[in-house]
């Protein structure tokens, strides 16, 4: 009979294998948190076409921020508060990827707080209630902002981190929290994402190469508030999402308590670099540059230990193709200066927008009387 062993008279049943945090491989079922946002827009589908099984959960505060349609399909949505979860929330599922933070540096100024609540202590917990579950693998957006500034060279995942806003402090210290629950049987991932870019149907506009470019189309003159010398490194969020994949397909021994910084070397740019192709990609845009005041954060980061753990991965966008990408989107859709400036494009507006009209309390939960 299969499965059973025989052993003199006796019928053995041998003893189920030990449960390791293995290779999660579709049809694995993955939960994403955040899946309705500018990212996961874009992760979730991605993993649907690998054959992964997926399921959303999101709290809904950037549904209006919707572009454009891709023609993707999409995964059911948990309307849920990540602060809420429980150990049954997430049973059943081989993976989570946490994606589901306030996000971007004004926005969590704004609020330090409620950003500590939600970004560090909620991420924190639902790492906790992952591992209680017997979640395999647990994969968390971090952020290449921990490193704060430049000093010498391009900072690897060894260099000292000088995190200088309340976002980049959250982020290292759900690394410096979650990575302490590595074992045998929970295994998570830290990818220290580039900034971000490129076109996603919940668009975000108040990132760096995203936002030029819609100055350009809109108004055809991008005018800097400083002379554009601060480094930033830059991925495409498809990008983000290759790697997120590759995370999950690869063997535990090469991502378990793993921080990889994800991006390219030769994607580290100057403001002004960004600016100036930006300029370039959208015919007849005027570039103006101010003075050296201003913004402190400027870091080059070293990406060679993801391509050494994950040789599968590697960047497929550069600076001009995204902006190319954004630029036949807006052509397609007759992008206005109204939908440009609206507040569902901008996490910090579209915030203050639902606290002042009721439908979020301070603390970011929705109102009992709101539609989420």
């Amino acid at each position: 009979m299969e499965g059973l062993v025989t052993g003199m008279d006796t019928l053995v049943r041998p003893a189920p294998p030990r449960r390791t945090a293995g290779t999660v491989r579709p049809p694995a079922k993955v939960l994403v948190t955040g899946a309705d946002g500018y990212i996961g827009s874009v992760l979730a589908p991605t993993l649907m076409q690998r054959g992964f099984d997926v399921v959303g959960l999101d709290t809904g505060y950037y549904r209006s921020g919707w572009l454009y349609h891709d023609g993707c399909d999409r995964p059911a949505i948990r309307n849920r508060d990540v602060r809420d979860l429980t150990v049954e929330d997430v049973a059943g599922f081989d993976a989570v990827v946490h994606l589901a933070e306030l996000s971007n540096d004004p926005l969590c100024e704004n609020d330090p707080q409620t950003t500590h609540a939600i970004n560090h202590l909620g991420s924190v917990a639902l790492a906790e209630i992952c591992r209680d579950a017997g979640v395999k693998r647990f994969v968390y957006a971090s952020s290449c902002s921990v490193y704060g500034t430049a000093g010498n060279g391009a900072k690897t995942e060894e260099s000292p981190t000088n995190p200088l806003t309340a976002y980049a402090e959250c982020k290292l210290g759900v690394e410096r929290d979650v990575i302490a629950m590595t074992d045998d049987d929970f295994s998570p991932t830290f990818l220290r994402n580039a900034t971000a870019f490129g076109a996603s149907p919940r668009m975000r506009f108040d990132l760096v190469l995203n936002n030029l470019a819609g100055v350009a189309f809109t108004t055809g003159r991008i005018v800097m508030t400083s002379d554009g010398s601060p480094w930033r490194p830059l991925v495409h969020i498809r990008d983000i999402s290759a790697a997120v994949l590759n995370v999950l397909e690869a063997p535990r021994e090469a991502v378990a308590g793993e921080i990889f910084n994800v991006g390219d070397d030769t994607q580290n740019y100057r403001v002004q670099e960004i600016a100036e192709v930006v300029a370039r990609v959208f015919p007849g845009c005027e570039l103006e540059f101010g003075s050296s005041a201003g913004d402190d954060r400027s870091y080059r980061v070293a990406f060679g230990k993801i391509r050494k753990h994950l040789p599968d991965f590697r960047c497929e966008w550069d600076l001009e193709r995204g902006a190319r990408e954004l630029r036949g989107i807006f052509e397609r859709i007759g992008m206005t200066e109204a939908v440009f400036t609206s507040a569902g494009h901008t996490r910090l507006k579209q915030l203050k927008h639902l606290v002042a009209t009721g439908q979020l309390a301070s603390d970011f939960r929705w109102n009992a009387h709101a539609v989420s």
